[in-house]
């Protein structure tokens, strides 16, 4: 599978390529909120005051793709959670209205597959529409599924395949008390530095144009890989599959993106990939730009597309020069981890 656009709204200023080319936004609060555009530059103001956050950036960061390329054929989304608020309030509504007359915009925006059905709405695209609610294997599973459809068809065929997430106050309340997040303010410059128990919450929207035809592609997703509750020789096994299958061997990775977030419980499972597995191989980190959240390997796959493109000057320094086979490993709570594979296309 083919990328051949991306689009991402995340904390760093991304929609418009400030963040590429250098401008780092420091965020020093318990939670890193996205950047988000002047959307009434695509959305009707009628529209978007009855949005909830996470169908603002759904649709912010899917809709300037679909106008750019009218051939899309199908959207697919991941989401662990969807527009939570959204649900929590028409929950809500219920007990205070007594089931009585509820207001019908967060019955609508109540279920992950709202962002899915209002990106096909506004664009009028009648094709493939799912919404993949896998927890923090969400995007993964939507990346799959868009390979498996690709490769069905006998044509050259256009997705849109992306992620969502935001911080909702119920979910961050409920990761909060689970110890996925640290007690204390830690910047976003210094999050990986600490040696303490948790993560920063984050959040944000990575969208793409995936396609089987490699014309005008810029990366190529070789293997998508995900493993629960695995060990470490399981991910390593893995890997070396994962090369096998595509004739490569370790020393051919450039570079590694990894999913570093800071918790001193987890973050081992990175060092051994780096410093035992690949230790030739140059490595960036990602969260340390957006937080953690379920799905913040589709930024991890935003970045990777960037470093191909040449375009992210930030990211090209502290990368590798002209990388061509780059893979990225992400786990969340040490339970899902996944791998992705890519290639820069020639």
């Amino acid at each position: 599978m083919y990328l051949k656009r991306a689009f991402s709204i995340s904390p760093q200023p991304t929609f418009d390529n400030r963040f590429e080319n250098g401008e780092l936004e420091i965020q020093e609060e318990k939670v890193y909120n996205a950047l988000e555009p002047d959307y009434l530059e695509f959305i009707p103001a009628s529209l978007l005051r009855r949005m909830g956050k996470a169908v603002r950036m759904g649709i912010g960061a899917g809709l300037p793709l679909l106008k750019e390329n009218k051939k899309v054929e199908g959207i697919i989304i991941g989401t662990a959670n969807g527009g939570l608020e959204n649900c929590i309030n028409f929950l809500n509504q219920i007990v205070e209205y007594a089931e009585g007359r509820l207001t019908p915009t967060n019955f609508v925006q109540s279920t992950p597959n709202a962002i899915a059905g209002q990106l096909a709405l506004m664009d009028e695209n009648t094709g493939y529409n799912v919404t993949h609610v896998n927890g923090s294997l969400s995007f993964e599973n939507a990346l799959i599924d868009g390979m498996m459809y690709l490769e069905s068809c006998n044509k050259p065929t256009d997705l849109l395949i992306g992620a969502v997430e935001e911080i909702s106050d119920y979910n961050y309340n409920i990761d909060t008390l689970a110890g996925r997040y640290k007690s204390e303010i830690v910047s976003n410059d210094k999050l990986l530095q600490t040696k303490t128990e948790g993560s920063v919450c984050g959040e944000g929207s990575s969208m793409f144009i995936c396609s089987n035809d490699p014309d005008n592609a810029v990366v190529e997703i070789l293997e998508v890989e995900q493993l629960t509750y695995p060990k470490e020789k399981d991910v390593v096994l893995r890997i070396d599959q994962m090369l096998a299958k595509n004739n490569l061997n370790r020393e051919d990775i450039d570079l590694t993106i990894l999913g570093y977030n800071g918790d001193i419980r987890t973050d081992h499972w990175y060092d051994h990939i780096k410093d035992e597995i690949l230790p030739k191989a140059k490595t960036l980190t990602f969260k340390n730009f957006v937080g953690e959240y379920r799905t913040a390997s589709s930024f991890a796959v935003y970045l990777a597309y960037r470093i191909f493109e040449g375009k992210g000057k930030y990211l090209v320094e502290q990368s590798v020069h002209a990388p061509r086979l780059v893979l990225i490993y992400n786990q969340f709570d040490a339970v899902r981890h996944s791998l992705t594979l890519l290639k820069k296309v020639d």
